[in-house]
């Protein structure tokens, strides 16, 4: 018997839903929010607002891209954190409404361990996918580690950044220096375009197997 799961994510500015039947992936529907452009980040408020307007839109063109009906699944997965806690409120709002209503199971999912499990998500039913134990580089922001995966229940944390979003980091600075939102791809062009030379930084010693992307010199700048 197939098991068919419809997945929901809010956990930040993006909502997201797909469907996915035995492994395979069959929709994927993403609707980002244009509203904090103006301010140059994420506003926490307006994300979860949007999250709102957004939610059953999104979970319905999932279910029509997919081809089945909404009471053709087996169960709902919604991200429980880590994330924004108004936008995880919308998400996890929404599934527990939808799961009562088809009386079907509701499934929490952490974030962090979606990310590292997304690896065995097929788009083709002979996809090759990982085999246990094997190392994962999970880049989430200020939640970014070096994982040590020995089955889908079995991780070990082995390192993780000791800094804040690096995305977050590029979007200030683009803020301050007049460029659009999102930051990140403005700031690589520019980057592109100058000395590599010019500056020299010292190279961070953190211990174990813990990481940073900035050096002492700049922290002290920072601080």
């Amino acid at each position: 018997m197939s098991v068919t799961v419809l997945g929901i994510e809010s956990s930040c500015d993006d909502t997201s839903a797909a469907v996915i039947r035995d492994g395979v992936l069959l929709s994927n529907v993403i609707a980002s929010q244009d509203v904090h452009a103006e301010y140059g980040g994420v506003v926490p408020e307006l994300a979860s607002r949007a999250h709102q307007q957004n939610i059953v839109p999104v979970v319905d063109t999932a279910l029509k891209r997919a081809g089945i009906d909404k009471h053709d699944l087996s169960a709902i997965a919604f991200t429980r954190g880590p994330g924004l806690l108004g936008s995880l409120h919308v998400g996890t709002s929404f599934a527990k409404g939808l799961s009562l209503g088809l009386r079907v199971p509701i499934v929490d999912v952490n974030h962090l361990h979606g990310h590292v499990l997304s690896h065995f998500i097929r788009r083709e039913e002979n996809d090759v996918v990982p085999e246990y134990p094997f190392l994962c580089l999970l880049v989430s922001g200020g939640n970014s580690q070096l994982i040590l995966v020995r089955n889908y229940n079995d991780m070990e944390i082995l390192g993780r950044t000791i800094d804040d979003a690096a995305g977050e980091a590029f979007d200030k600075c683009a803020k301050v220096m007049g460029l659009p939102y999102p930051g990140g791809p403005h700031i690589d062009r520019l980057a592109a375009e100058g000395d590599a030379s010019k500056f020299k930084f010292a190279k961070p010693h953190i211990p174990g197997l813990d990481y940073s992307f900035r050096s002492p010199a700049t922290a002290r700048i920072a601080l």
